[in-house]
């Protein structure tokens, strides 16, 4: 059975994309950028940004039926790697009893200039 999760984002209809997809024990949460309500949040602010996208996939995430627990690998995505350990604090804050696999990697932009993050989170749940 496939379960699709909707955050409600502007973009997911016109690019045909879901926030998060289940597939038995497995939950992929998608390219979770830092918009809420339409508006990109935390102009600037790579700590909020990246806190905001990883609670947004958290909360997909237990939609699908998951929980924290489940995540086996999380990845950052920056507009500047020189920034990192600010995204490193908030995985940290939200992550350190799970530390799951992690990888951050510089892009060079994303769609909206003002996204200085971009996160994606997989799951595999222990019961199905």
């Amino acid at each position: 059975m496939r379960k699709l999760v909707s955050s409600g984002s502007p973009l997911e209809e016109p690019i045909g994309f879901s926030r998060a997809c289940r597939v038995g024990n497995m939950i992929s949460v998608s390219g979770t950028a830092p918009i809420d309500n339409g508006e990109t949040t935390c102009v600037g602010d790579v700590y909020g940004q990246t806190k905001y996208c990883l609670e947004l996939s958290i909360r997909a995430i237990e939609e699908a039926g998951g929980k924290p627990t489940d995540i086996i690998r999380t990845r950052i995505m920056l507009t500047d790697i020189s920034r990192w350990e600010e995204a490193a604090k908030a995985h940290g804050e939200l992550f350190s009893a799970i530390k799951p696999a992690c990888t951050f990697v510089e892009v060079s932009r994303f769609i909206n200039p003002a996204w200085l993050v971009e996160t994606e989170i997989d799951c595999v749940l222990e019961k199905v």
